[in-house]
C-alpha cells in the first residue's frame, strides 16, 4: 500500500513539473516572439520594404488606422454574433473557439459527445486544408504570372528589397539576441557555451528547413551544454512547433509589405500593437496546426487586409516561402538558447555555475 501511494505521489510530483515547465515555456515563447516583432516592427519603419504602392490593385479600400479603444474591443467580440463568420472577424473568433473548448473541457468533458463531434470536425477541416494547401500553388502560380506581367520590376525590386533587410536580420539576431538571452538565462560564461554549441543546430535548421529535424541535433547539444534532460525533453521538442521567433520576423515583414503595396502607413500603436499580437499568435499558437503556415498568414490578411484578401493573401504565402530558411534557422536554433532561459527559472539562476564546477571538479 505504501508502495503504490508513493507512485501515485511521484506521478503527480512529475505532473506539476510538467505542468510548471510548459508554464515557464510558453511565457518564454511569448515573450521572446513579441520581442522579435517588435525589434522587426522598428526595422521596417527605417528600411520599409516597399517604397511606392502598387497602382492599379483595386481590390476593396484601405481602412483608416484603428484606434487603441477599437482594436482592444474588435479582439474580443463583434458587433452581431453572425459576424463571427466573417473572414474580417479572425481573432473574435480565435477567442470565442478558445472558451468554448474550455467550456467544454470544463463542463461535459473530453469525453462527452460534443467533445468527440468537435474532435472529429477538426480532423475533418484539417483535410480540407490539406487538399486545398495541395492544390494551391496552381492558383498562386498563375495569380503571379498575371502580375509580373503586369508590374515587371517593381514586383522584382520590392521583393529583393524585402530579402535583403531580412536575410542579415536573422544573422544578426543570432549574434546579437541570442548571447542576451543566454547571458539572462545562464550568466556568466553562457553566452561563450552557446556559441560552441549553436553552429551545429543553426547548419542542420539552415540546410533542412525544418525544426522537426534539428530537434536530435538540439538535444546533443543541450545534453553537451549541461542543461538537464527535464528541461530539454521539454523545451526542445515543444519548441520545435511553438518557438516562431523567425516568423514572427517574417509576419511582420509580410505585414509592412503589404502595408506598402496597398500605400497604407502603420504609423498608430494601434496598428504597431495589432502587429506584434497577430505575430505571436500566427506563429507560435498555429505552428503546430497542419497547413498552420498558410492559416496563419490568412489570419493576418484578414485582420489587416479583409477588402484586400484576394490580392494580399498569395503576395504573404511568396514571402514566407522566400524566407523559409532563415525563419527556420532562427526557431530551431533558438529553441536551444530557449533551454537557457528555461534553466533559470526551473534549475536557478546559477545552474550554469553549477554545471562549471562539476567540470572542473
Amino acid at each position: 500500500m505504501a508502495n503504490h501511494n508513493d507512485r501515485i505521489l511521484r506521478f503527480h510530483v512529475a505532473d506539476k513539473v510538467f505542468h510548471g515547465l510548459n508554464a515557464i515555456l510558453w511565457f518564454a515563447l511569448v515573450i521572446t516572439g513579441a520581442i522579435a516583432a517588435v525589434i522587426m516592427i522598428v526595422i521596417m519603419k527605417i528600411f520599409p520594404p516597399v517604397l511606392e504602392p502598387w497602382t492599379n490593385l483595386t481590390e476593396g479600400v484601405v481602412e483608416d488606422p484603428i484606434s487603441i479603444p477599437d482594436l482592444i474591443v474588435n479582439f474580443f467580440t463583434v458587433s452581431d454574433f453572425s459576424g463571427l463568420l466573417s473572414r474580417s472577424a479572425m481573432l473574435p473568433l480565435i477567442v470565442f473557439s478558445i472558451l468554448f473548448g474550455f467550456g467544454v473541457n470544463l463542463g461535459p468533458g473530453p469525453d462527452s459527445l460534443i467533445a468527440r463531434f468537435l474532435t472529429s470536425l477538426s480532423e475533418a477541416m484539417m483535410k480540407v486544408v490539406q487538399l486545398v494547401t495541395y492544390y494551391a500553388p496552381i492558383a498562386f502560380f498563375g495569380f503571379f504570372a498575371n502580375l509580373v506581367a503586369t508590374y515587371g520590376s517593381q514586383i522584382a525590386t520590392d521583393y529583393a528589397r524585402a530579402l535583403v533587410v531580412y536575410y542579415p536580420l536573422c544573422f544578426i539576431y543570432i549574434f546579437v539576441a541570442f548571447p542576451l538571452f543566454a547571458w539572462f538565462g545562464g550568466g556568466k560564461g553562457a553566452v561563450k557555451e552557446m556559441f560552441r554549441h549553436i553552429a551545429k543546430p543553426a547548419i542542420t535548421s539552415l540546410g533542412t528547413c525544418s525544426s522537426v529535424a534539428t530537434i536530435p541535433t538540439n538535444m546533443e547539444e543541450a545534453e553537451a551544454t549541461g542543461i538537464s534532460k527535464d528541461v530539454s525533453e521539454i523545451v526542445v521538442p515543444l519548441g520545435a512547433t511553438m518557438h516562431m521567433d523567425g516568423s514572427c520576423f517574417s509576419c511582420i515583414l509580410k505585414i509592412t509589405f503589404l502595408f506598402g503595396v496597398f500605400g497604407r502607413p502603420f504609423d498608430s500603436i494601434g496598428d504597431m500593437a495589432l502587429m506584434v499580437i497577430v505575430a505571436v499568435l500566427s506563429s507560435v499558437g498555429m505552428s503546430g496546426v497542419p497547413g498552420g503556415g498558410y492559416i496563419g498568414e490568412f489570419i493576418m490578411c484578414s485582420v489587416f487586409f479583409p477588402d484586400q484578401l484576394a490580392i494580399a493573401y498569395p503576395i504573404a504565402i511568396t514571402i514566407g516561402n522566400l524566407v523559409d530558411p532563415p525563419a527556420t534557422m532562427i526557431n530551431s536554433a533558438g529553441d536551444y538558447v530557449v533551454s537557457f532561459l528555461v534553466s533559470r527559472f526551473v534549475d536557478g539562476k546559477d545552474w550554469f555555475q553549477k554545471v562549471l564546477a562539476s567540470r572542473n571538479a
